[in-house]
């Protein structure tokens, strides 16, 4: 049976970053760039406009997008309720958050344990409790959802973490919520999922994000860099470096999924959300170099196809143009991204990497291949 618990915790027992260097709220480049550390203010605060307090599930919500979610919506008011399977601490302090701050955030956080392919059990425990709104970060597959959807029919909104991945390669970038889609992606789970949303008599919305980044995330997007520039080593770019991305802060993601929520403008539709600007691979590399006061770094290019790397990825990238317009959700939801890039950079590096923390241990190992083999294109 499932059991609803608030986790409270008293002053954790485990190591706890200290907030002297920096706030949670993120940091501000207030100097020039240099090839030296910088100083930095607090910039991005996790704040928003209260609306009318729900009763919120959030599938998912103790890695990354969800943590800086579910802050936010208990900032508002809101009852929430996290969906997992008890593996990951429910609450934990991040680093720069004050001990008032997590005490307050640790205090009103529920849980529900579970596992979320147990669809029985998923439509018992949700028909049992009830439910508002659900926000899904972690789901994958349609048939994940529709036992969710069962066991609400009363359902007020449900908000969907789909994935730009699932737009078709094209020659005319960038992508708009409008453009085809690609049934045999990878992310093809997630574009089932939009359509059974709306095949579905419920209220929904479905935001579609590029690459995100920000402290704690767990994908090798900004923490790939990090390694190299911090062993002083060159950074290997698939051919040109001129291959253009985007890239969007975790903390402006949550803060478009809370836009969303009640908004009759977001029924039923469809938001790109990421960075405001575009960026080369190369010009990436430099960026996060200045977000971390590094030098400006080597950049050795190479030909993927002259390579043998087994399963192993030597660039965390799509080799190639990707990048969408964030247009409509600037228009329409009145969201715009509070971090330029290189901004953005800084705060996952002084709140994360920074302080000797990341998620995967550095792998150069692909990168001796490249530079052991006569270089195919020239910096």
């Amino acid at each position: 049976m499932a059991s609803m618990v608030v986790v409270q915790h008293k002053q954790p027992s485990s190591v706890i970053f200290s907030s002297s260097l920096s706030d949670f709220n993120g940091a501000k480049l207030t100097a020039s760039v240099q090839y030296k550390r910088k100083l930095w203010q607090p910039k991005g605060a996790l704040r928003v406009t209260a609306s009318s307090a729900k009763k919120i599930l959030i599938m998912g919500g103790t890695r990354f997008i969800g943590i800086f979610l579910s802050r936010l919506l208990v900032q508002e008011g809101h009852q929430v309720t996290l969906f997992t399977r008890g593996k990951a601490p429910i609450a934990q302090q991040l680093p720069g958050e004050s001990d008032t701050d997590f005490a307050d955030f640790s205090s009103k956080i529920l849980h529900l344990k579970g596992d979320r392919k147990d669809f029985e059990f998923v439509k018992s425990s949700l028909s049992a409790e009830g439910f508002d709104v659900v926000y899904d970060i972690n789901g994958r597959e349609a048939n994940e959802v529709e036992p969710i959807l069962d066991a609400l029919p009363n359902l007020e909104q449900y908000i969907y973490c789909s994935s730009a991945g699932v737009y078709l390669k094209t020659d005319t970038p960038p992508h708009f919520e409008i453009d085809a889609v690609d049934p045999k992606s990878r992310h093809k789970g997630k574009l089932e999922t939009e359509s059974l949303l709306a095949s579905r008599d419920v209220n929904w919305t479905s935001l579609r994000p590029v690459y995100i980044y920000g402290p704690l995330n767990y994908n090798p997007v900004e923490e790939w860099f990090f390694h190299r520039l911090k062993a002083g080593r060159p950074i290997p770019v698939p051919n040109s470096g001129i291959q253009v991305t985007q890239l969007g802060h975790v903390k402006d993601l949550a803060k478009a999924f809370v836009k969303v929520l009640g908004n009759e403008k977001a029924s039923k539709e469809v938001f790109n959300i990421s960075g405001e600007k575009y960026v080369t691979f190369a010009g990436l590399a430099k960026a996060c170099a200045k977000a971390g006061g590094f030098p400006e770094p080597e950049i050795v290019h190479y030909n993927p196809k002259e390579f043998d790397f087994g399963k192993k990825k030597p660039f965390p990238f799509r080799d190639q143009h990707f990048f969408t317009s964030i247009e409509k959700a600037k228009s329409v939801l009145g969201w715009k991204p509070e971090f330029d890039l290189v901004e953005g950079l800084a705060d996952s590096y002084n709140l994360d990497f920074g302080r000797g923390t990341f998620r995967k241990e550095a792998d150069f190992s692909t990168d001796d291949i490249i530079l052991g083999k006569s270089l195919v294109l020239q910096t």
